[in-house]
């Protein structure tokens, strides 16, 4: 098979959840660009705009409104996609949120708010779609990782334990399935101009401070991830597994 043909995503169902804006658009553009069917799935009412671009590269588009914060509506989603589509083999886990404030002010509410979305719907969505990736022997998952899976950060506790815990399920998901032919890894996004970022980066100090270790000299945008969204996605990546995939302009080299 040629190099190129091994990018190739014609005939793939993706999963893609967060899908609506920043990062999620970019990669669900991106896997549809490359031949992908799209579902998508977020909290949010207004999907146009991602509905549009998958659209324009004349691929299928469906999209779910779920709370993946809520378990039975996690399930109840679940077992849509799965009586929709005869199968899913691409499962990108993005969806995500931060809350900021210091750890010795940082409520319960935001905690558990975090690790639901972040850490336990990633685990439920990864374990229910990936045990059906293992009976039709193969698939791929991507988890939105962070720097923050191995950096501490500033003011967000509950994201950054939630963000390394991610990154400890890329391990031992892709330790475990690895044989059955399910590649399980993870992206790692650097300081990205998303709705995530709106606060450092509206913060002159800190968006400063931020740009002058970053050696590639600007901020990240969702473009970036296109390349690696479909290289994990694709057989040009079928020996890559377990791994995080820093995309973050040379951050984590400094």
């Amino acid at each position: 098979m040629s190099i190129l043909k091994q990018f190739d995503l014609s005939g793939k169902t993706a999963l893609v959840t967060g899908c609506d804006t920043g990062l999620g658009m970019g990669m669900a553009t991106a896997l549809a660009e490359a031949g992908a069917t799209i579902v998508g799935a977020s909290i949010v009412e207004d999907y146009s705009a991602v509905k549009n671009a998958v659209e324009a590269t004349g691929q299928k588009f469906t999209y779910h409104r779920v709370d993946i914060s809520n378990r039975q509506a996690l399930y109840a989603f679940i077992n849509k996609v799965k009586a929709e589509n005869k199968k899913i083999d691409i499962l990108v886990n993005n969806a995500g949120i931060i809350m900021r404030k210091p750890a010795a002010e940082h409520p319960d509410e935001y905690w558990d708010k975090v690790i639901d979305i972040n850490l336990n719907a990633q685990f439920i969505l990864g374990r229910e779609f990936g045990k059906d990736m293992i009976e039709n022997g193969g698939g791929k998952i991507i988890f939105t990782c962070s720097l923050l899976s191995f950096q501490g950060g500033i003011n967000v506790p509950g994201y950054t334990a939630s963000k390394s815990a991610v990154a400890g399920l890329v391990r031992a998901f892709g330790n475990e399935w690895g044989s059955k032919g399910v590649c399980v890894n993870g992206i790692a996004p650097g300081y990205i101009a998303t709705n995530n970022t709106q606060a450092l980066r509206e913060d002159p100090e800190r968006s400063a401070s931020i740009l002058s270790r970053i050696p590639a000299g600007r901020w990240g945008v969702p473009e970036d991830f296109k390349g690696p969204v479909v290289f994990l996605a694709s057989s040009a990546s079928d020996y890559v597994n377990g791994t995080v995939l820093f995309v973050d302009g040379g951050w984590m080299a400094r």
